[in-house]
């Protein structure tokens, strides 16, 4: 498996644990460090894995179906750090109310042992 190949199944697996509302999922695919960030659409930076955790399950909590297709723009890399930029194609349901939207995403990954770890994910909407 080449490096680029080994991010894109990371960005993937991120994705679908987003799409079953899995915080196990999500779990093992974050850095557990302080140093890991996520700026979700709208919001401000949380810093370190806790509170990151604590915004996933908030997110899984209050939306009753998710659908996330993605549009990747690029990859790139280099030995220990790469990151994904992509286009986020959500189809939600929230308080009973069906919702589409788009979002801009940078996702960063880091070499961490023999595995790439999300250190970082930002979506920014995109708006229509």
């Amino acid at each position: 498996m080449t490096m680029t190949s080994e991010i894109l199944a990371a960005n993937t697996a991120f994705y679908r644990a987003f799409e079953k509302k899995d915080i196990e999922a999500m779990s093992a695919i974050w850095s557990q460090g302080t140093g890991s960030f996520c700026i979700h659409p709208g919001r401000n930076v949380i810093r370190g894995w806790k509170d990151i955790r604590i915004s996933w399950e908030q997110i899984f909590k209050s939306t009753a179906y998710i659908e996330i297709n993605t549009d990747i723009i690029t990859t790139e890399m280099n030995d220990r750090t790469g990151y994904v930029v992509l286009r986020e194609n959500l189809l939600q349901v929230i308080g009973g109310q069906k919702m589409e939207a788009q979002s801009m995403a940078t996702n960063i990954f880091q070499l961490l042992g023999s595995k790439w770890y999300l250190v970082h994910h930002h979506g920014s909407p995109i708006m229509r």
